[in-house]
């Protein structure tokens, strides 16, 4: 996979519906100021009375960014997705579009089941993929270790850019949604996330954090990103552009952070304390890398930025 499709290029993946026709601006001409990755969604965000009215509107939007693409650098473009309502239009869209210029598609409902006929019509193509985890399977544990099995030894495990977790379908599974002072660890999804943290990353599957729909709370998004972070997650989906900027910045890399990461990847000595916490370079090197990648693509946060997100209340981004 190329460095463009780093699962860290991928920030806050914004969500527009098919239907809309502002999307070329929002991919060629950068109108949407900090967009890193977008998923163009003929799913759920698509009623079905308007799916033929998605479709043309796509296949206009795709010859536009076809014809833009040998004028512009495609590296400056954002990421471009595609979320198929299902393997069968996924397999229409291969077979009857131009999908040059699109980066990969989002797999929703994504299982064990359903992986083979995603593959019998993307393997021949340039496509990316990324699963959605968003089933009943998902709350069973030993379905999820089977499908991480699988995934590491199938012939499409380099096309895989990251696994997404659809929060609000995992929800609606168990007849739940979220509260709107709380995040979405605070429930059920905790441990889902928890759980699959635990399965996927060992085996160095990145997964994306789910979108917080509460866009006017920024409080709920602060603690809701800090928790993200801490658990490992390399970015979140977006349904506003309002969210991209919070989003952004909470996956800048603090300067201590970056400090002990350098330490850690270049100290001859087994064990070093820095800023009042031990570093122990066998267990902190994995940690280290993905801090210097962040660093890399979102950069560090200030010095003052720093003080003030550590003198921030424990009940803020606890």
């Amino acid at each position: 996979m190329n460095n463009r499709l780093s699962p860290w290029n991928l920030g806050a993946t914004l969500y527009m519906p098919a239907t809309r026709e502002d999307i070329a601006d929002a991919v060629i001409h950068r109108k949407i100021p900090g967009l890193r990755s977008l998923v163009i969604c003929l799913e759920d965000a698509v009623s079905d009375a308007d799916v033929p009215a998605a479709l043309a509107n796509l296949k206009h939007l795709l010859q536009e960014l076809n014809e833009a693409k040998p004028t512009s650098t495609k590296n400056d473009w954002p990421l471009v997705f595609i979320r198929p309502r299902h393997t069968e239009m996924g397999k229409w869209l291969t077979e009857h579009l131009d999908l040059a210029a699109v980066d990969g598609f989002v797999l929703p409902k994504f299982t064990l089941g359903s992986l083979p006929v995603w593959w019998s019509f993307m393997a021949c193509t340039h496509l990316c993929l990324m699963p959605t985890l968003e089933t009943e399977d998902v709350f069973d544990v030993l379905q999820m270790r089977e499908l991480a099995t699988r995934l590491e030894t199938h012939p499409g495990h380099d096309r895989i850019i990251a696994l997404r977790i659809g929060g609000n379908d995992l929800m609606n599974v168990v007849s739940l949604r979220r509260p709107r002072n709380l995040t979405l660890y605070d429930g059920p999804m905790g441990y889902v996330i928890k759980m699959l943290v635990s399965v996927f990353s060992p085996r160095d599957f990145a997964l994306t954090a789910p979108v917080c729909e509460h866009i006017d709370d920024p409080a709920v998004m602060a603690r809701e990103l800090s928790l993200d972070i801490a658990h490992g997650l390399v970015g979140k989906t977006a349904i506003h552009p309002r969210q991209l900027d919070v989003i952004e910045q909470a996956l800048m890399v603090t300067q201590g952070e970056h400090s002990d990461a350098l330490r850690i990847l270049n100290s001859t000595q087994a064990v070093f304390k820095s800023q009042g916490a031990m570093c122990e370079p066998a267990t902190h090197r994995r940690w280290a890398v993905g801090i210097l990648e962040r660093a890399r693509v979102y950069g560090l946060h200030s010095e003052q930025s720093d003080e003030a997100i550590r003198l921030l209340p424990v009940t803020q981004h606890k």
